[in-house]
C-alpha cells in the first residue's frame, strides 16, 4: 500500500506541542486517529480520549484511513486488524514508512493473536478490544511517546471503564443484520464473522459471541460455497432478537 501524503506542513505535527499536558489529561493536544469499522468500539476510544484530553477523528476502512493521512498527521494511530476493505496489517506498514513520522502506531483487535502480526508490521503495541479501561488506554500511549512528550510528575491512574451508548451498538448489529439479510457472499463471511465476534465482546454477549464463532468455524469446514450454512441463519435470528431487545429499552 502506498500512502500519497500531502507535503505541506501536516496539521497536527509530530512534535506535538500545546495545550500542555497534565496528570488530569495526559493526551492533552494529541490527535488521535482511529481506523475502526465497529461504531461501538470507536466510540469507546472516543470517549477515553475525551476523557484524556485527546481529539479523535475516525476512519471506517483503509481506503478512508488513506483520505486522512494524506491531508494531516496526528500524533496517534489505532488500526483495526481486521477492516471492510483489507488487513490492518498493510496499513500499520505503509504508515511506518511514512515522514514525517507518526509517533505512535498501535494496533487493535478483538483477537489476542492478533498482536504478534500488528507488532511485526511496525506498530509499537496493541491493545485488545473491548478497549473500556482509561487508565490502560492512555499509558499504552503515553508509553510509546518519546520522554519528553510525556506529562511531568507522577499521576494518579483514573480507575474508570467507559461504557458506549447503545445507540452505537445498534448500529453495528443492525450493519451486520443487513448484510446477512442481504445476502453477504461467502467470501464476506470471514469479515462479517470477525466483525459481529469483535462487536459482541464490546458488549460483553457471550451468546453472540459464540454464534458469530461458530458461523466462522462452520464455514472453515464446509465445502459447499453457495448455500447459506445453518449457522448463518442462527446468527441472522440472534441478531434479529438483540435489535428488537434494544428497541425495546
Amino acid at each position: 500500500m502506498q500512502l500519497h501524503v500531502n507535503k505541506q506542513p501536516p496539521e497536527h505535527p509530530p512534535a506535538v506541542a500545546a495545550p500542555a499536558r497534565t496528570a488530569a489529561r495526559p493526551l492533552a493536544g494529541l490527535t488521535v486517529l482511529v481506523v475502526e469499522d465497529s461504531r461501538v468500539a470507536s466510540e469507546a476510544v472516543r470517549l477515553i480520549c475525551l476523557r484524556s484530553g485527546a481529539r479523535i477523528r475516525r476512519a471506517d476502512c483503509l481506503a478512508s484511513a488513506r483520505r486522512h493521512l494524506a491531508t494531516y498527521r496526528p500524533a496517534v494511530v489505532l488500526v483495526d486488524m481486521g477492516l471492510p476493505d483489507g488487513d490492518g496489517a498493510e496499513l500499520i506498514r505503509a504508515i511506518a514508512h511514512i515522514a514525517p513520522r507518526v509517533p505512535v502506531i498501535l494496533g487493535i483487535s478483538g483477537e489476542p493473536a492478533a498482536r504478534g502480526r500488528a507488532l511485526a508490521a511496525g506498530a509499537q503495541d496493541f491493545l485488545t478490544k473491548p478497549v473500556e479501561s482509561v487508565a490502560v488506554f492512555q499509558q499504552t500511549i503515553l508509553n510509546a511517546l518519546p520522554e519528553d512528550a510525556r506529562p511531568k510528575g507522577p499521576r494518579i491512574l483514573p480507575t474508570e471503564l467507559v461504557v458506549p451508548d447503545a445507540a452505537a451498538l445498534r448500529d453495528d448489529l443492525a450493519h451486520a443484520a443487513t448484510l446477512l439479510e442481504d445476502g453477504v457472499e461467502r467470501s464476506d463471511r470471514t469479515y462479517l464473522g470477525r466483525f459481529v465476534a469483535g462487536v459482541a465482546r464490546s458488549a460483553h454477549d457471550a451468546a453472540l459471541e459464540d454464534a458469530a464463532e461458530v458461523m466462522l468455524s462452520d464455514q472453515a469446514r464446509s465445502t459447499d460455497r453457495a448455500s447459506p450454512m445453518p449457522a448463518v441463519h442462527r446468527l441472522q435470528a440472534l441478531l434479529r432478537k438483540r435489535l428488537s431487545d434494544l428497541r425495546a429499552v
